[in-house]
């Protein structure tokens, strides 16, 4: 299949295999998940009521008090006690295979092309880091917020987006099937394009 440049009008012959698979909502959906539950921390702690300190004594006799039985201050039915179900720290990530992952990468980068939504450009150099340029550059392009993915992700180029609030830059080695998702469009550079075809073909 043939893409067309956008500051040109030429076009770019890419692989059947990688722009042009069929949208698998299912596949996308699992892989983002796992993707965002990769990102989770997952530190959240507390402590039961063997790990709470202090409480290694009876607060009173068992009978003649008038008052309910307690074995311990540290009990989670206690101000200061344990927690019955105490959260401990653990891992939220999930089991993704790598031909899952491509194939994702693959079924939106196919539906992004079928919606207009792949806006291919020679290159996208900026000579000074600033927004303004960029600004610029992407109003050219029609594009007022999306993604920028190129090659080599330069300084100018990052510093430059970096003050967009709805627009984001990323190099191939770093792209991800959840900024793919989120953006309105995408401006990939030929050499970027190239790049993801010779991975995902």
């Amino acid at each position: 299949m043939d893409l067309k440049l956008v500051d040109g009008g030429k076009k770019v012959s890419v692989a059947d295999s990688a722009f042009g698979a069929e949208f698998n909502e299912p596949l996308i959906h699992q892989v983002v998940t796992a993707y965002l539950a990769g990102g989770r921390a997952g530190t959240k702690a507390q402590k039961t009521r063997s790990e709470v300190a202090g409480g290694g004594s009876k607060p009173w006799r068992q009978k003649g008090t008038g008052r309910a039985r307690a074995g311990s201050i540290r009990s989670p039915l206690w101000r200061g006690g344990g927690k019955t179900f105490a959260a401990k720290p653990r891992n939220h990530a999930q089991k993704v295979n790598r031909k899952m992952y491509r194939g994702a990468l693959r079924s939106i980068l196919s539906e992004l092309v079928r919606q207009d939504r792949l806006v291919l450009v020679d290159g996208l150099k900026l000579e000074a880091p600033k927004t303004k340029q960029l600004v610029s550059r992407l109003g050219e392009l029609g594009v007022t917020r999306g993604l920028i993915v190129v090659d080599q992700l330069d300084d100018n180029l990052f510093l430059a987006s970096r003050n967009l609030a709805d627009v984001h830059s990323c190099d191939v080695a770093t792209l991800n099937p959840v900024a793919l998702v989120g953006a309105d469009k995408v401006v990939m550079s030929v050499d970027a394009l190239r790049r993801i075809e010779g991975w995902l073909a």
